[in-house]
C-alpha cells in the first residue's frame, strides 16, 4: 500500500506547511493528520475535500493555534499524506474513518470547519454526534443532494474516460490549481496543493471522490447523503458561519442558498471575487474572519 512520506515534501511546501504530521492506524491504512496548538485548547476539526489536503487549511491552522486552539486537520484516506488503500472508499467509509480518528483522539467536544467533500463528511460526522459539536464553519461545500453538477466535473465521472482524465492524465488535481481560484496561486502554493498527487497511483482517490458524487437514483452513496441531509435539523441552533466564494464554478450560489434555507440563522461572510478555494482568494481577510468566528466565546 502506497503511503506518502511527509519528509519528502519539497522545502518550499514545508515552509508553508510547518507542521509535525501525526499518524493513526485506521483499518484501511495510516491516516495522517496535523495536531497543532496547545493540547489544552478547545479542539477544532478541519476537513478538506477533493482534490486538496490539509495543506488547504495551513493559514487557518496557524491563526487558530495562535488564539489558543488545538487544531486537528486530517488528510482523508487516499489523499494528501495518508495511505492509498486499494479498495474504493465511499462517503459512508469516509465518515466512519473520521469518526474513528475523533474517537482515537478522545475528542468529547470540538468545533468544525469544512470545505468541498469535507461538508458531506463533516456534517455526516456531526449529525452522528451533535452533542460534541459546537461552532461550524462552512466554506464552499454541500451536505445535501443536488442535481447541479458542472459539465467539466460530470465528464470526470464518465465511465472509463472519467478515471483516465482524473487519475491517469491528472485532469482534476492540476486544473484545480487554476480553476478553483480567481487570483493566481504562487508557485510554492501550487506546488503545495499538488505535492501528494505526483503519480498515477497517488491520484486514485481523486478519481474515486468524483465517481462517488451521487447523481444517479441508484448510486450507492445517494441514500447515505440523503440520510445526512435528513439529519441536518439536529444541528439547528449551532453557531454557524457560511464563508463563501461567490465565483465558485462547482459549489455555486445554489449550494449557498441550500445552506441558508436549512440554517436561516447562520451568519454569512461572502466574498464576491473569490472562487472555490475561498481562503486562497480571500487571503488574510477570510482567514481572520474564520478564526474570529471559531474562537468566539
Amino acid at each position: 500500500m502506497l503511503t506518502p512520506d511527509p519528509a519528502a515534501l519539497p522545502a518550499e511546501v514545508k515552509a508553508l506547511y510547518p507542521f509535525e504530521v501525526q499518524s493513526w492506524a485506521s483499518p484501511d491504512g495510516l491516516m495522517r493528520y496535523v495536531d497543532h496548538g496547545p493540547r489544552d485548547g478547545r479542539p477544532v476539526l478541519l476537513l478538506h475535500g477533493n482534490p486538496s489536503w490539509s495543506f488547504l487549511w495551513r493559514d487557518l491552522i496557524l491563526a487558530l493555534a495562535a488564539k489558543g486552539r488545538r487544531v486537528i486537520a486530517p488528510d482523508h484516506l487516499g489523499m494528501g499524506l495518508s495511505a492509498r488503500p486499494q479498495r474504493f472508499l465511499r462517503l459512508a467509509d469516509r465518515i466512519q474513518a473520521v469518526q474513528g480518528l475523533v474517537e482515537h483522539l478522545g475528542l468529547k467536544a470540538f468545533d468544525l470547519g469544512v470545505h468541498d467533500w469535507g461538508g458531506a463528511i463533516g456534517f455526516g460526522l456531526a449529525t452522528r454526534m451533535p452533542d460534541r459539536v459546537g461552532r461550524i464553519l462552512v466554506t464552499n461545500t454541500g451536505a445535501f443532494l443536488s442535481d447541479n453538477i458542472p459539465r467539466r466535473i460530470a465528464l470526470c465521472r464518465a465511465p472509463v474516460i472519467g478515471r483516465l482524465i482524473a487519475q491517469h492524465l491528472d485532469g482534476f488535481a492540476w486544473p484545480a490549481t487554476w480553476m478553483a481560484v480567481e487570483k493566481p496561486l504562487s508557485k510554492a502554493v501550487k506546488a503545495g496543493f499538488l505535492a501528494p498527487y505526483g503519480s498515477i497511483a497517488s491520484r486514485q482517490a481523486v478519481a474515486q471522490f468524483v465517481a462517488d458524487i451521487p447523481m444517479e437514483a441508484d448510486h450507492p452513496t445517494r441514500p447515505v447523503l440523503a440520510a445526512v441531509e435528513a439529519a441536518l435539523p439536529t444541528l439547528q441552533g449551532k453557531p454557524m458561519l457560511l464563508l463563501w466564494g461567490l465565483k465558485d464554478f462547482c459549489f455555486d450560489q445554489t449550494f449557498l442558498a441550500g445552506f441558508i434555507q436549512r440554517f436561516p440563522a447562520a451568519r454569512q461572510r461572502l466574498f464576491p471575487d473569490a472562487g472555490h478555494y475561498v481562503l486562497e482568494d480571500s487571503g488574510a481577510t477570510g482567514v481572520q474572519a474564520a478564526a474570529d468566528f471559531l474562537t468566539e466565546v
